[in-house]
C-alpha cells in the first residue's frame, strides 16, 4: 500500500478529529440524532471550532458507539447522558454477560453435545476453556482415536450393538490437516460403525473439488478457525444443528436417513468475525493510505458476507441446483475468511483496533 508522505511534525490533535458527519457515519445514526444528544442532553461534548463546526476526538467517537449501542438495548438517552464513560462501558459489559446467561438458559444444560472425536490431539483442545466458552452447550467426548480406521475397528470390534448403548453419539467429528476425496467414504464408515447422528470434519487445507465430496455425503464441513473461541463457535453451531434434528424427529418421525439427506446441501462455516455495523465503522475510519484500503478490503468483506448468505438461502430454496449453491455458500465463506485476516493486517498497518 503506498502511504501518504508523513509531515516530519508531530501529528497534531486536529488530525484525530472528526465531524459530525463523520462520527454520525461511523455510529450509524442520523446526523439529527447526534446534534439532539450534544444540544439537549449534554451526553456527548465535542469541542467547538471558531466557525461553530463541532469537532470530536477519539474518546468522544468512543462514547457515542456507546451511547449508540446502550440506547439499541433499551436505554433512554436521558438516563445514559449524566454517565461517565467507565460507567458506560460497566452497562454495557453487564448486557454483554444478561445476554449470554439468556443463550445459556434458553438451550438445555443437561443434554450434552456427545462427540467420537478422530484426530490427534483435537479432543483435548475441544476440552480448553476458551473452546467451552463459545458454545451454549456442554461437550462429551465419547471416544477419542487418531484414526477413521482405528475408530471404525474399535466400533464395529464391540459385542454390544450401537442400538442398545446409552450413549448416544450425535457426532463423529474428525479433524484433519488436509481433505482428500477418497477420506469422505472412510468418514461415513465411522458415523455408521458408531451410529453417529452426523459427520463433521474440520480441515486447515483443502481444494474445492474435496470441499464438495465431503458435501454431498451429508457430512458438515468447518474450516479450522485456529482459534478456540472460533473453535466454540463452531462447536455451538454444530450443537444447534444437532438440536435442531432431534427436534425435528421428536415431532415428525423423521428417520436420520431423511434427515440426512434434507440437509444435504447445508454447509456449516467458521461465524463471521465482523457483522456489517462494524465493517461499516471500519469503512468510515480516516485512512493514512491515499489507496484507502481499510474502506476498500471493508467494503469488499461486507459484499462477500452478504452473498455467503444469499447462497445459503438459495441452496434451501432453489433444489434444482442446490448442490451448486452449497458450494457457492462454502467458497464464499472461505473467501469471507480470507478477506476477514486481511482487514486484521490492514487494520495493523493502520493502527487501527478492531477488538
Amino acid at each position: 500500500m503506498r502511504k501518504v508522505q508523513a509531515s516530519s511534525q508531530p501529528a497534531t490533535k486536529e488530525a484525530l478529529q472528526f465531524r459530525s458527519a463523520a462520527v454520525a457515519r461511523i455510529a450509524l445514526m442520523p446526523v439529527a440524532t447526534l446534534r439532539v444528544w450534544e444540544q439537549r442532553y449534554r451526553a456527548v461534548n465535542p469541542q467547538a471550532t471558531a466557525s461553530g463546526h463541532r469537532l470530536y476526538d477519539l474518546a468522544d467517537v468512543q462514547r457515542v458507539l456507546l451511547l449508540r449501542h446502550l440506547t439499541q438495548q433499551g436505554h433512554a438517552i436521558s438516563s445514559l447522558a449524566p454517565l461517565g464513560t467507565e460507567q458506560l462501558q460497566a452497562l454495557a459489559g453487564e448486557h454483554a454477560s444478561s445476554a449470554q446467561l439468556t443463550a445459556l438458559t434458553r438451550s438445555d444444560p443437561a443434554v450434552a453435545l456427545r462427540l467420537v472425536v478422530v484426530g490427534k490431539g483435537f479432543a483435548e483442545r475441544l476440552r480448553r476453556p476458551a473452546v467451552a466458552r463459545g458454545t451454549r452447550r456442554a461437550v462429551e467426548v465419547v471416544a477419542e482415536f487418531s484414526t477413521l480406521a482405528e475408530a471404525t475397528r474399535v466400533a464395529q470390534a464391540a459385542r454390544e450393538p450401537r442400538s442398545r448403548r446409552q450413549q448416544v453419539v450425535d457426532v463423529l467429528i474428525w479433524h484433519s490437516p488436509g481433505l482428500q476425496p477418497s477420506a469422505a467414504a472412510e468418514l461415513e464408515a465411522a458415523r455408521q460403525a458408531w451410529a453417529a447422528r452426523e459427520a463433521a470434519v474440520v480441515y486447515r487445507f483443502a481444494g474445492a473439488a474435496a470441499q464438495r465430496v465431503f458435501v454431498d455425503t451429508g457430512a458438515l464441513v468447518f474450516q479450522d478457525p485456529a482459534n478456540d473461541p472460533g473453535m466454540g463457535a463452531a462447536l455451538d453451531s454444530l450443537a444447534t444443528r444437532v438440536a435442531s434434528a432431534r427436534v425435528s424427529t421428536d415431532r415428525s418421525g423423521q428417520t436420520l436417513a431423511t434427515l440426512r439427506n434434507s440437509t444435504r446441501t447445508e454447509v456449516s462455516a467458521t461465524p463471521r468475525r465482523y457483522d456489517d455495523e462494524a465493517l461499516a465503522a471500519i469503512a468510515a475510519l480516516p485512512s493514512s493510505s491515499a489507496c484507502e484500503c481499510p474502506r476498500h478490503v471493508a467494503e469488499l468483506l461486507i459484499q462477500i458476507a452478504s452473498f455467503e448468505s444469499y447462497s445459503a438461502d438459495c441452496a434451501k430454496h432453489n433444489q434444482g441446483d442446490a448442490e451448486l449453491h452449497a458450494h457457492l455458500h462454502q467458497l464464499s465463506g472461505i473467501a469471507r475468511q480470507l478477506f476477514e485476516s486481511a482487514i486484521e493486517a490492514v487494520a495493523r498497518h493502520e493502527g487501527l483496533r478492531l477488538r
